[in-house]
């Protein structure tokens, strides 16, 4: 995907969001969130933008600490949409070669890593509104969910604080089933980070797959396996994923 279409997305899922906490409200729960109600959510995801909207607009060359200043619950609203724009209007300003400060390798620029990043971090806490609210979930595009399960088994999960670990190396793939072209991720799993390699047809304990949608959702602990999926081979390696994988 270009920047210029996690653009578009980053926009709708922001909107998205606000639309699906304010019929929330600020009081109800957030599943998914143990702890957590709408409010919490939309101050996380408020910090989240700003702070990344000044390390791109100022062109910061270090990570800078989040401001959680509090919010009153009056000014919430506003205040994230606010901070959305300011997001928004940051990266479509930023020039494509512009160097900043990232957390996860992007071979294409610091800019398409923050609209990328930006784009999956938002459409995870919208499901999570929206699950708040108790609604149907709104649909990921399918190349937009593959490309986030992508960023999360190549990216994430490649730090040294992933906790999906084994004593005994075990092997799981991962293959969306309805991409315009194949896309599959194998994942070797032992007492390191994971290593995931895209389109590799080797050897795996267990196949997980499914629509890129329900993938992405599940691999981000939003849905459970059972929604959609086939788990073939050994489900404990699956169930292993599962259990640890929260991020």
């Amino acid at each position: 995907m270009e920047t210029a279409d996690f653009l578009i997305a980053l926009e709708q899922e922001g909107r998205s969001l606000i639309v699906a906490a304010e019929k929330a409200g600020l009081d109800a729960e957030v599943p998914t969130c143990p702890g957590w109600r709408v409010r919490d959510l939309l101050r996380h995801q408020g910090v989240v933008h700003r702070w990344a909207a000044g390390i791109v607009g100022e062109r910061r060359t270090a990570r800078v600490p989040m401001d959680d200043t509090p919010v009153p619950d009056a000014q919430l609203g506003r205040w994230y949409r606010d901070g959305h724009l300011r997001l928004l209007r940051a990266l479509q300003e930023a020039p494509e070669d512009m160097e900043c400060w990232t957390f996860l390798p992007d071979p294409r620029s610091a800019r398409h890593f923050w609209a990328r990043r930006q784009t999956h971090e938002t459409t995870v806490h919208r499901i999570d509104a929206e699950l708040a609210e108790g609604q149907a979930l709104s649909p990921v595009r399918c190349e937009t969910a593959a490309d986030g399960i992508d960023e999360l088994l190549t990216g994430f999960h490649a730090r040294d604080r992933s906790r999906v670990r084994s004593t005994q190396p075990r092997v799981l793939r991962i293959t969306a089933t309805d991409t315009s072209s194949p896309r599959s991720w194998t994942v070797r799993i032992g007492e390191g980070p994971p290593v995931a390699v895209r389109n590799d047809a080797g050897r795996a304990d267990c196949e997980l797959s499914g629509p890129a949608e329900v993938l992405f959702l599940a691999l981000w602990n939003r849905v459970p396996y059972e929604e959609g999926l086939a788990v073939e081979g050994d489900a404990s390696v699956a169930e292993l994923w599962r259990s640890s994988s929260g991020i």
